[in-house]
């Protein structure tokens, strides 16, 4: 537990680092399922064309169990970084805008998010292009255009050039404010909802406020989403069944054809898959960033175990780590 009148700065930045990889990892792995068949909605690819639960069907004949895996290696090699500068950034930002009692207003909490989120998107943007294309080519790489992460990166640099991995990265970041941003302030907000202190605070009680948060966001921060897969799949390089079902000249015409085809709800075509996947996705990472937040925390030694954040008594919790460490040095010449 903080102090009464301190910000909690207890974990590095590499820590906050490690932590935002892993939870990043770990999420992604469990719900890749509902994002490849949110992908392939979203691109408008023939095995979603008969709905939500039709499409679970439709890849596992087409491709079997790995269908629903594809792309996760490159998402994973995207999301380690990403949610590590997300959550990084956040936590510094935190520590800098919140107030003497630690505490962070929601506005605060959006800038930080939002700045978070941004970050995390032009660091590792590229990957993400790459991982579109490796979901919505086929999982067999005797059948698909590409062989593998690496096979993928040369063949679209020899084909495409340099600036095809940026495509949609615009859309990308307007979408990422009221995404990344949506899901902290949410997050931040949801916390004081229980009623109780964040350190007594169970991983199922982060578990759910990472689904709400996430849901919330997401819903209105979809249609940028739904943009920029199609920015990233539209190539003429491509087999026909990998490219968006409209054909567009950029960012606004993307929006102008897909609203002209499918109706304005079209820009959210694959939410269900998306919210069905962004909230557990959602979950399991908040969850999984208080946990290894905890492990920390013990290591650091401030705390008396690493399955909750109970302050060792006597221990000034409103230390950085380093200035903890040498009040330990101290107390050992003592």
């Amino acid at each position: 537990m903080v102090g009464k009148a301190t910000k909690d700065d207890r974990m590095t930045f590499v820590q906050s680092f490690v932590a935002g990889g892993s939870a990043g990892v770990a999420s992604r792995t469990i719900t890749s399922p509902l994002d490849v068949v949110k992908i392939l909605a979203q691109v408008g690819t023939k095995e979603t064309k008969a709905g939500f639960l039709k499409s679970f069907s439709n890849i596992y004949q087409r491709e079997g169990l790995k269908g629903f895996w594809k792309g996760n290696g490159i998402a994973c090699v995207r999301l380690f970084p990403y949610n590590a500068v997300q959550f990084a950034t956040f936590t510094k930002l935190k520590v800098m805008m919140s107030d003497q009692s630690g505490k962070l207003s929601a506005m605060n909490a959006l800038v930080a998010g939002s700045v978070g989120g941004i970050a995390a998107t032009c660091s590792t943007y590229p990957t993400d292009m790459v991982k579109t294309r490796l979901t919505t080519a086929h999982s067999d790489p005797s059948k698909s255009k590409y062989k593998g992460i690496l096979h993928a990166f040369s063949v679209i640099y020899q084909e495409e050039g340099l600036m095809a991995f940026y495509k949609g990265m615009s859309t990308s970041v307007i979408g990422v404010v009221p995404f990344a941003g949506g899901t902290f302030m949410a997050y931040e907000v949801l916390d004081k909802a229980w009623g109780k202190p964040k350190e007594k605070m169970t991983p199922l009680e982060n578990f759910i406020n990472g689904c709400l948060a996430a849901s919330f966001a997401q819903t209105f921060s979809f249609p940028f989403d739904t943009i920029r897969k199609k920015l990233q799949a539209q190539s003429k390089t491509v087999h026909e069944d990998m490219r968006p079902d409209v054909e567009f000249n950029g960012m606004t015409d993307a929006f102008i054809q897909t609203v002209r085809k499918h109706g304005f709800l079209g820009l959210w075509k694959g939410t269900t898959a998306n919210l069905a996947k962004v909230a557990p996705y959602a979950g399991i990472m908040f969850a999984s960033f208080e946990f290894t937040k905890r492990i920390f925390l013990y290591v650091n030694g401030y705390t008396e175990s690493p399955w909750q954040d109970k302050p060792i008594p006597g221990v000034p919790q409103e230390l950085n780590p380093e200035k903890l460490k040498k009040w330990f040095e101290e107390q050992k010449k003592k």
